[in-house]
C-alpha cells in the first residue's frame, strides 16, 4: 500500500526525458528554420540562426535583423513583358 523506492526503476523518467528532448529540438526546428531562410535572403550567413539557442538571443537576432542593412538585390519580374516601346511590324513580303 505504501510506495517502495526500491520497486521503482526509474523507466518513467527516462520516457519522460526522452519526449522532453524530442520535444524542445522540434521547437528549435519550429524557431531556426524560418530565422535560417530570412537570414540567407537578407544576405547575412543562415548560421546566425544558431544565436537562437541562447535565452534571448532571439530578441537579438531580431534587433540585428531589423536595423541592418540588407544586401539584397531586386527580384527580377514575373513572367515576360513585351521590350519597349514595341517594335513596328515587317512590311509585307512579295
Amino acid at each position: 500500500m505504501f510506495f517502495d523506492p526500491s520497486d521503482f526503476n526509474g523507466g518513467i523518467i527516462a520516457a519522460f526525458v526522452g519526449v522532453y528532448l524530442i520535444f524542445i529540438v522540434v521547437l528549435l526546428a519550429i524557431v531556426i528554420i524560418p530565422f535560417w531562410f530570412i537570414l540567407k535572403k537578407a544576405g547575412f550567413s543562415p548560421w546566425l540562426a544558431l544565436i537562437n539557442i541562447v535565452p534571448l538571443g532571439t530578441l537579438i537576432l531580431l534587433y540585428v535583423v531589423a536595423f541592418s542593412e540588407w544586401k539584397v538585390i531586386p527580384a527580377p519580374p514575373i513572367g515576360w513583358q513585351p521590350p519597349y516601346p514595341p517594335q513596328p511590324p515587317y512590311p509585307p513580303q512579295a
